[in-house]
């Protein structure tokens, strides 16, 4: 049999398959060397017939150019098939393209900057403290002694192996009113302090959390009353949630301020009605105020801990949390969503 007809064949096969137009040509053409009846196919059924030291060398040139044909008509194939799928795809070369996702502050940090913007505007300083604390800064210092039952509402966690003999135990800071002592270290008075950082409980449920954010208010001076204390904490919430909000205090009791309050405002859902227009009782605060944490005036004996002179300078302090400051502008009712990942939430923020 004549090898260079073989070659001339698939030579003549290769060619013809890469200048076909369309997959319907390419079946043609497929039809033409590899079908029944095909130009291939009738040397194959010549192979039987021919010397047996003929026979083997031609039945591998066969299959060769077989399987040469058979992979260029795939690869033809495939290629016909892409380029229909990208006909089929209206592109617009001129149109713009897709801005990616941008992020944003975490909802958190955009209420902390929020109160600091508040209140730097009246002479308050930033400042952060340490989150891992002594038990002096904590509690001793401001006027809960060791075993004092005053303790028990930070449920704190302490740290093992560590301990400073003039300090005590290490913690993880229950609240931020530590700042005051190390605040009152560092600054003379007159001074105004905002400390804003990570606390720490042994607490977790829809409105509580084991690490939350706080923010501390601190001013010492000459003749500070508790009229000062109540225009200041006026002045933030009507700057936070809103120039018709009132406010008020209530006599409570904290160990380190004398006298203490409890400072409210009224409610945002309801409008300090205590009622809905529907004349429903509001579930938010049942009788129109919401209370938004503890403040008072700092006690004589933190004051003298601090290392100022209590009959020479008085001072008021607050000490709220971010997230339930938060919480209650904007009527949620579960801490846990804002530590939560879950894009359809933040993204309202």
């Amino acid at each position: 049999m004549d090898i260079n007809k073989i070659q001339n064949l698939k030579n003549q096969a290769i060619s013809g398959i890469l200048e076909a137009k369309s997959e319907k040509e390419l079946e043609n053409l497929r039809i033409s060397y590899l079908g029944r009846k095909g130009s291939l196919t009738q040397i194959l059924k010549e192979i039987p017939s021919l010397a047996p030291e003929e026979r083997a060398e031609t039945g591998r040139l066969v299959n060769d150019v077989k399987k040469a044909i058979e992979d260029t008509l795939n690869s033809q194939r495939v290629t016909f098939q892409q380029s229909s799928s990208l006909e089929k795809e209206w592109l617009d070369v001129t149109a713009p393209g897709k801005r990616p996702a941008l992020g944003h502050l975490h909802l958190i940090t955009q209420t902390i900057n929020e109160i600091t913007a508040i209140f730097q505007k009246i002479g308050f300083k930033r400042v952060r403290y340490p989150e891992v604390e002594w038990d002096w800064y904590a509690f001793e210092g401001l006027n809960m002694p060791k075993n004092h039952p005053a303790r028990d509402e930070w449920e704190t966690f302490f740290i093992e192996n560590l301990e400073n003999k003039k300090r005590g135990l290490g913690i993880l800071t229950p609240h931020t009113s530590s700042g005051q002592l190390r605040e009152m270290e560092q600054t003379k008075p007159p001074l105004r302090m905002l400390n804003i950082a990570k606390c720490y409980r042994r607490q977790s449920d829809a409105s509580h959390a084991p690490m939350f954010y706080q923010f501390e208010g601190l001013v010492v001076g000459k003749n500070i009353a508790i009229t000062h204390l109540k225009g200041t904490l006026d002045y933030f919430a009507k700057q936070y949630f809103g120039p018709n909000r009132l406010t008020r205090i209530r006599p409570f009791h904290f160990q380190f301020t004398e006298p203490s309050f409890e400072f409210d405002v009224t409610c945002i859902v309801c409008g300090g009605k205590g009622k809905l227009t529907n004349g429903q009782r509001c579930k938010v605060c049942k009788e129109g105020w919401m209370e938004l944490g503890g403040s008072g005036m700092v006690h004589p004996i933190v004051l003298k801990n601090g290392g100022i002179d209590p009959n020479k300078y008085t001072g008021f302090a607050w000490g709220w949390g971010v997230e339930r400051l938060f919480m209650m502008k904007y009527g949620i009712d579960d801490i846990r969503l804002l530590f939560s990942s879950d894009l359809r939430f933040l993204k309202q923020f």
